[in-house]
């Protein structure tokens, strides 16, 4: 990523040398003699960090910092400042710049300057880049993925959905298996009839046999009427059945009639009800060991499992956490009237390396947890959830599963070296023994100026 800077100083030695200085260090500069002209560039271009003088013709560099404050509140401005006015730039940083260097300017001061405001700038960029692209992702799907795994998982879905068949979403705890069943009810032929939602294991067996099959009136005590099932209510539509595994046997032979006969009757009644329903089923189970223990009947198992798709933990698509985080970061900033922006390097370092027991239930309670605690726009390290913030790339070692390519080893050096250098890409060359050409071609390759 190749950052514009803006040189705002009136004397013309001055911004020159400090231009080529940082061009040098390979940023692409402009160059203004007054704070107007300086202005006028900031709104025509895309700059990403100021370096203007106090004093300036037009337009000083007081007025020209409280505008960029105002208008472009993550673009970084420095101040520059003779000895005699070593005061006025301590009230500038005050009213928001970030730092203030006295002339003569010190070019290795500069440059570390340059760089530490332009890794603040960078994570807004990257977070803008995080949102664009999910914004693009939603247009097609609210399951949030670009992982190998969660590609192929969508293209299962869009080729089962158009079709009648039942379907049985397996996978742990909160892995997002409802919103699988979402997605399937949109793309099918159904989406503009109902999708009706049964969590079964909140319910106890004779209030869910109500619950999915209606009763009549005088049923049983409290049944002062005739009320209509879920299964009535979903006709022409669908029925999410999530944690079937928790259903008894009695209950099991009843909807397997449904699936076989598409009829029953209303708890406490004789007359026949017959819906057209498709059944989408969910379960963290393995249903295959229920059958062997007798809890669960096989010919059950084989109705509902027409179609089986298995939603992976979030510990084994870890490519998809920069996305998810961004959503939630999104969501909870709107939600919390906050204005965060982004994750800084430590914290991705540490979300990447926790193992996600939880899966993205638990990174949604941590990411909301992190809004709430981040005192600026940046979420740090210590903003995060202790479980979480006291795994920060497991201390000094790289954890790389066992059976990984070489390819996918690299990848996770590459990232925890820059976790561990901060960003600075330089020292993660020297560390890991490469060019700093080569690490940028492979962070570009592997995805990581991305996350």
């Amino acid at each position: 990523m190749k950052f514009n800077v803006l040189i705002a100083d009136d004397e013309k030695n001055i911004r020159t040398g400090l231009g080529k200085a940082l061009e040098i260090d390979g940023y692409a500069v402009f160059l203004a003699a007054d704070g107007q002209e300086a202005l006028e560039i900031i709104e025509g271009e895309e700059v990403d960090l100021v370096i203007a003088d106090l004093r300036m013709p037009r337009l000083p560099g007081e007025e020209l910092l409280r505008r960029v404050v105002q208008n472009y509140p993550t673009v970084p401005v420095i101040i520059l400042t003779g000895h005699g006015t070593i005061e006025t730039a301590v009230q500038a940083m005050r009213d928001g710049a970030y730092d203030f260097l006295t002339k003569p300017v010190s070019l290795d001061r500069l440059s570390l300057l340059a760089q530490r405001a332009l890794s603040s700038r960078e994570l807004v960029l990257q977070h803008r880049q995080l949102q664009q692209e999910l914004e693009q992702h939603r247009k097609t799907s609210e399951i949030i993925g670009k992982s190998t795994a969660m590609q192929r998982l969508l293209d299962v879905i869009r080729q089962v959905a158009p079709t009648k068949a039942s379907v049985l979403i397996t996978g742990e705890s909160g892995v997002g298996k409802e919103l699988v069943a979402d997605a399937i009810h949109r793309l099918s032929d159904r989406a503009e009839r109902s999708l009706i939602k049964v969590h079964c294991a909140a319910l106890s067996e004779s209030l869910l046999e109500s619950e999915l099959f209606g009763h009549e009136k005088g049923a049983f005590t409290g049944a002062i009427g005739r009320k209509r099932g879920r299964f009535e209510l979903a006709n022409a539509g669908t029925i999410f059945l999530d944690e079937i595994g928790e259903i008894n046997q009695s209950l099991q032979i009843k909807i397997l009639r449904v699936l076989q006969e598409k009829e029953f009757e209303r708890v406490g009644g004789e007359e026949t009800v017959s819906v057209d329903v498709r059944i989408v089923s969910a379960t963290n189970r393995d249903l295959r060991r229920e059958i062997e223990k007798g809890a669960f009947r096989e010919d059950l198992f084989y109705r509902l499992n027409v179609v089986n798709i298995h939603v992976p933990p979030l510990r084994e698509r870890k490519e998809d956490i920069p996305l998810l985080v961004a959503s939630f970061v999104k969501e909870f900033a709107r939600e919390n009237n906050k204005a965060v922006e982004g994750v800084d390097v430590r914290a991705r370092s540490a979300l990447h390396g926790y193992s996600w027991p939880g899966n993205i239930r638990e990174l949604r309670n941590s990411i909301e947890s992190a809004v709430v605690m981040c005192k600026g726009s940046i979420i740090t390290l210590e903003d995060l959830p202790p479980a979480i913030s006291q795994v920060e790339d497991g201390g000094d070692s790289v954890r790389v599963p066992l059976g990984s390519t070489m390819a996918r080893a690299e990848r996770e050096i590459i990232r925890a070296n820059l976790a561990h250098h901060k960003g600075n890409k330089t020292r993660t060359a020297e560390t890991l023994g490469i060019g700093r050409k080569t690490l940028h071609r492979k962070i570009s390759e592997y995805g990581l100026d991305q996350e």
